[in-house]
């Protein structure tokens, strides 16, 4: 059987719960049960952890084998995002301010400890920016090509100067996991370095590991500890798929990430007061047609295509009504609508009503002719090749879906499945008539719409794209250094986007997210937005034991 596609999985770790209270603030060992509580989690169970197949001791924010990766549990970042709704929150660093387009200044907290009680400062953040210099394999996310120094002013700010304009890598740089510099100045070769013990500023530190187990304890040191009621976390190595989809239906979990066929009947139904989902917005996949040729280089039959297709039955029937219509403008919503312009209705969701695509055609000059077929401007019948990867079901279904609309318009489309690299390299030389592009979905806006960007090859210029103007937008947002200005320069291109139809979005790639409330409250969700599923550090300071 083919293999379900499925969108935007969340990059986190698969979580469960079994939250317990601790016996007055005690540390429980992992599986105990404490006999009191004082409010707090005793332990939080989780389902899988990095490092691969065999996996090794590794805490190395760095390294690509680390059993916990990136800016998370243990090393913080300057600052967080809520990813849902694209705000920028205080963390390590208090205030940021962009004084030009290559000059960046963070303002850090004071009071912040590394675990072993030793103080955070300006000396850490510079020193772990000049190691990623000198050790590109260090640069996971792509900031030293652009920075060219980065030095303390006063005692509690640093300041990044930038080769070039480099306000569209902020996220990038708000992802950069801080390290100790009285810790790491002592490594011979941080790329190979797997920090055993890490000193960090985190809400956790480590306190064992098997090849089965890792345990994380709570940081009595940590600078916002009042916020952190779980006293472990457990993780375990992650089963097999449908061993983790048994667990889940079954109960086991309290924090899980993952595609579940029929989630409302294997999981919410089991335990409808407790068990809940929420799978926000990601990605948009759209309709992507080749800007270079005919009927797809006007901007009419492209308009018709945002009305003549029926997004609800794609989401019901190759998505289980998982996701949502996306908005016209580029943009995720509802979580990104603060970016649209008021002037667009309805977020920028287009309406399934073939009889005004069929109106619009017809405006524009497109006929049909006594067999019932439209043609094109040059009389001849239109005939559509759809190409769609091989193994992607849901894509293959959405496109039936697509293929039924647009042959009971009068179109003649023909869904080809080739392999995916035999689509990508026809995509790349503009051999295709229509595929699906995917593009946005992050809160960096300018690499959300660098997809209509003239001057990038077809790897990211997904439907040969070309429109000076658009570059022109594209730089402005380059530039705009608050968020007003970004805000000003995003509705530009949503508007555009709106009003000139590049590409048709159809429907956003979920982010999947199941919770109890059976032993924790707290969690992010459609009425309380306040992160995004991989959101851990913002997730994990807003946990309450659960009242019952």
């Amino acid at each position: 059987m083919a293999k379900q596609r499925r969108f935007i999985p969340f990059t986190s770790l698969l979580l469960l719960l079994i939250l317990i209270l601790s016996a007055c603030g005690g540390q429980q060992p992992s599986g105990t049960q404490p006999t009191g509580g004082n409010g707090m989690i005793a332990n939080l169970d989780a389902a899988g952890f990095g490092g691969g197949d065999n996996p090794q001791v590794n805490y190395n924010p760095f390294s690509p084998n680390a059993l916990i990766n990136g800016p998370s549990y243990l090393y913080e970042p300057l600052m967080v995002e809520n990813t849902y709704s694209c705000q920028v929150q205080p963390w390590l660093a208090t205030n940021y301010k962009w004084q030009d387009p290559e000059t960046l200044i963070f303002t850090l907290r004071d009071g912040v400890k590394w675990s072993d009680g030793q103080p955070f400062g300006s000396d850490d953040v510079v020193f772990t920016m000049n190691m990623m210099q000198k050790y590109p394999a260090l640069d996971t996310n792509g900031i030293m090509s652009s920075l060219s120094t980065i030095t303390k002013l006063g005692t509690n700010q640093v300041v990044l100067k930038f080769k070039v304009p480099s306000v569209p890598i902020f996220e990038r740089i708000l992802n950069q996991a801080i390290v100790s510099k009285h810790t790491w100045e002592k490594v011979s070769n941080p790329v190979t370095f797997t920090d055993p013990t890490p000193v960090v500023t985190g809400p956790f530190t480590v306190q064992s590991f098997n090849q089965e187990e890792l345990v994380l304890q709570r940081n009595p040191n940590y600078w916002q500890a009042d916020n952190v009621k779980v006293e472990h976390i457990t993780f375990h190595k992650t089963p097999p798929n449908q061993v983790e989809e048994l667990k889940l239906a079954q109960g086991a979990y309290d924090w899980n990430a993952m595609f579940v066929p029929s989630v409302q009947q294997t999981y919410v139904d089991r335990d409808p007061k407790h068990n809940h989902y929420w799978f926000p917005a990601g990605g948009e996949i759209s309709l992507g047609m080749n800007l270079t040729k005919a009927p797809f280089n006007d901007v009419a039959f492209r308009h018709a295509m945002a009305y003549a297709i029926n997004r609800q039955e794609i989401s019901q029937k190759a998505e289980f009504s998982y996701v949502q219509p996306a908005s016209q403008t580029g943009l995720s919503v509802p979580g990104q609508a603060n970016f649209i312009p008021s002037d667009i209705p309805n977020m920028g969701i287009f309406p399934f009503d073939q009889q005004k695509a069929l109106d619009i055609l017809t405006q524009a000059g497109y006929t049909k002719n006594a067999s019932g077929k439209i043609q094109g401007k040059d009389g001849k019948p239109i005939k559509i090749t759809f190409l769609v990867q091989n193994g992607w079901t849901d894509w293959i279904q959405a496109s039936q879906v697509i293929q039924s609309n647009l042959n009971a318009l009068g179109f003649t489309v023909d869904v080809q499945t080739p392999a995916p690299d035999i689509i990508e390299s026809r995509r790349k030389a503009a051999d295709y008539d229509m595929l699906f592009s995917v593009h946005g979905g992050s809160c960096n806006m300018y690499e959300n719409y660098n997809y209509l960007n003239s001057r990038v090859d077809p790897s990211v210029n997904y439907i040969h794209f070309k429109n000076p103007a658009v570059d022109k937008l594209l730089d402005d947002l380059q530039q705009a250094l608050t968020s007003d200005q970004q805000k000003t320069a995003v509705a530009q291109l949503a508007e555009y986007s709106y009003q000139n139809f590049p590409d048709v979005p159809l429907w956003y790639g979920a982010n999947w997210f199941e919770f109890s409330t059976k032993r924790a409250v707290g969690w992010p969700d459609a009425t309380n937005p306040y992160a995004k599923p991989g959101d851990s550090l913002l997730i994990i300071t807003h946990l309450r034991q659960s009242p019952g």
